[in-house]
């Protein structure tokens, strides 16, 4: 779904273009509106914008001056000036600018409609890189691309071991081509496959695809390295290019929008959904091992299986260091639990089967069967106490008393059969889940019809990428969020309108229409009355 922000300092322009994309388009085009360039930049800041249709002559800031600021940081957005001026100056000014188009208001709304989906449509293709990816298979060295990836999966895996000398580290970067600079900080991405992709390519040639996708929407700001790690991730490193300069909060965000083009583009080229985790301030180079762990926590532990998110990862500070081999343990655990919370029943099972069977080795020693044990253990019982289970596994207190068992054996048969109770309990669950995320976000409307109930701000409220949120709810309910939202403010303002002490401008703001035109136009399309015929036939009644 693309993002059409509507931009016109005269409300009824506004708000009727913003009614025919709405009503036209709804599941292909998600429409905001702004009322002066300020406005525009403040939905900017929030939310990645696809396509901008703006006046060009506005009181304060010009619609040319707006573009302007628009490209220095959505570089791939496309602008459509809708101007009642033929002024040639104007229009040779527009014409010099990327991504650009012009149209007189005079040309009707046919025409308007027809050039926003010429642009929709240049934009899919744009996202189409199969032809892309093909030229730069052929280009890439197969075998400098595998030192390449090596190196970078040794600087995650244990970055102290590579990082104690700059000068030798930045010599090794640049003999592989990784044009990354040792004495700057860096940002981390990961991205995840949702589900087990199905499709006809490899496993290997989805993850370089989704590499090349990436960092050919990331390249004109950042410089950046790329490489899939040993659990089928894939990580980039990023630094801003020198000369943009860029302020964190500002490239954090230029990463957050380009990474849900991303998404779009990898579902429409490759028919895949990945969800990206990203760290939201920039680390030293010692640092790399413990925001890589982070980021991987803050996939495992993200809220439903199959959503394309954008996760950010806010906390200034990282972990202190713990010892090399509980991390590997407290790591699998972590894995452990994210696939449980997730729904990824068997890579959970393969996991805790993994664990289960070290305890049975005749070589194991008691230190490390102990440790392994309880690690175990706290898992299953802390998700038994999370999830409010502790009436249907019987002798739950067991769990964290190992010498009440009679052999290994018997405990790990225990662990066993919490494990299977909490994988039952989750299968039951999902669709509970889905019922009570759909069943908060109508309450919110139904409450809160005078306020913003903009696609960006429902995602916002519910932490939820605005396209996944859009497809979420209809294939939950049948609807289109909009549509939703209309039935909504209608029924509301049937009911006000029984009341006539109030005035029909009152209903309209008490259901979320500043312009009483627009209430009006919107409540005679779907009820064949306008506000006040409404009302009289029920006082005839």
């Amino acid at each position: 779904m693309y993002r059409l922000l509507i931009v016109d300092d005269e409300e009824i322009i506004t708000d009727s273009l913003y009614e025919t994309f709405a009503r036209h388009m709804p599941d292909r085009l998600d429409v905001c509106k702004a009322y002066s360039a300020t406005e525009a930049l403040s939905w900017m800041r929030r939310s990645r914008i696809d396509i901008v249709l703006t006046d060009i002559r506005m009181p304060g800031m010009s619609g040319l001056e707006l573009t302007e600021r628009i490209q220095s940081s959505w570089p791939n957005c496309r602008v459509i000036f809708l101007t009642g001026h033929s002024d040639f100056d104007y229009a040779y000014r527009a014409f010099q600018m990327s991504n650009v188009r012009y149209l007189l208001k005079t040309e009707g709304y046919d025409k308007v409609l027809s050039v926003v989906e010429n642009v929709m449509e240049e934009i899919r293709q744009s996202h189409s890189m199969l032809d892309l990816l093909e030229r730069s298979r052929e280009v890439n060295s197969q075998l400098a691309v595998i030192q390449q990836e090596q190196y970078l999966r040794k600087l995650l895996q244990d970055c102290t071991a590579i990082t104690s000398s700059p000068l030798v580290m930045q010599d090794e970067l640049t003999k592989r081509d990784i044009c990354l600079q040792v004495d700057s900080p860096v940002y981390l991405i990961l991205g995840r496959f949702n589900n087990p992709p199905e499709t006809g390519m490899e496993l290997t040639q989805l993850q370089e695809s989704v590499r090349i996708i990436g960092s050919s929407l990331m390249h004109e700001y950042t410089v950046y390295a790329s490489v899939t790690d040993h659990y089928g991730d894939t990580i980039w490193l990023i630094q801003p290019k020198q000369e943009q300069e860029m302020a964190n909060d500002k490239l954090v965000r230029f990463l957050e929008g380009t990474l849900e083009l991303v998404q779009e583009a990898c579902m429409e080229s490759l028919g895949v959904s990945v969800a990206f985790s990203l760290s939201g301030r920039s680390c030293n180079w010692s640092e790399l091992t413990k925001q890589y762990e982070r980021l991987r926590l803050l996939q495992w532990m993200k809220i439903g299986d199959g959503v394309s998110m954008v996760l950010t990862d806010r906390r200034n500070d990282l972990p202190a260091g713990i010892p090399k081999e509980s991390m590997r343990i407290s790591n699998r655990i972590e894995i452990m639990s994210g696939y449980l919370e997730t729904g990824r029943i068997q890579p959970f099972y393969d996991s805790f089967e993994e664990l289960a069977g070290e305890l049975l080795q005749q070589d194991i020693t008691m230190e490390r069967a102990i440790e392994t044990y309880y690690h175990l253990a706290l898992l299953l019982h802390s998700t038994m106490s999370r999830w409010g289970l502790h009436d249907k596994i019987p002798d739950q207190r067991s769990l964290l008393h190992l010498g009440e068992y009679t052999c290994m054996n018997d405990a790990v048969q225990y662990l066993y059969l919490v494990a299977d109770e909490l994988v039952r309990f989750k299968r039951s669950n999902e669709q509970e889940r889905a019922n009570v995320v759909i069943h908060a976000l109508c309450s919110y409307v139904k409450e809160n019809l005078e306020k913003d109930l903009s696609l960006v701000r429902l995602a916002e409220l519910h932490h939820f990428n605005p396209s996944y949120l859009s497809r979420f709810f209809k294939q939950e309910m049948g609807i289109n969020v909009s549509e939703f939202i209309d039935d909504c403010r209608i029924r509301r303002a049937k009911e006000l309108l029984q009341n006539t002490n109030l005035m029909v401008r009152e209903v309209s703001l008490q259901v979320g229409y500043e312009a009483a035109h627009s209430f009006t136009r919107l409540f005679k399309k779907l009820t064949g009355m306008t506000p006040q015929e409404y009302r009289e036939s029920i006082l005839v009644r």
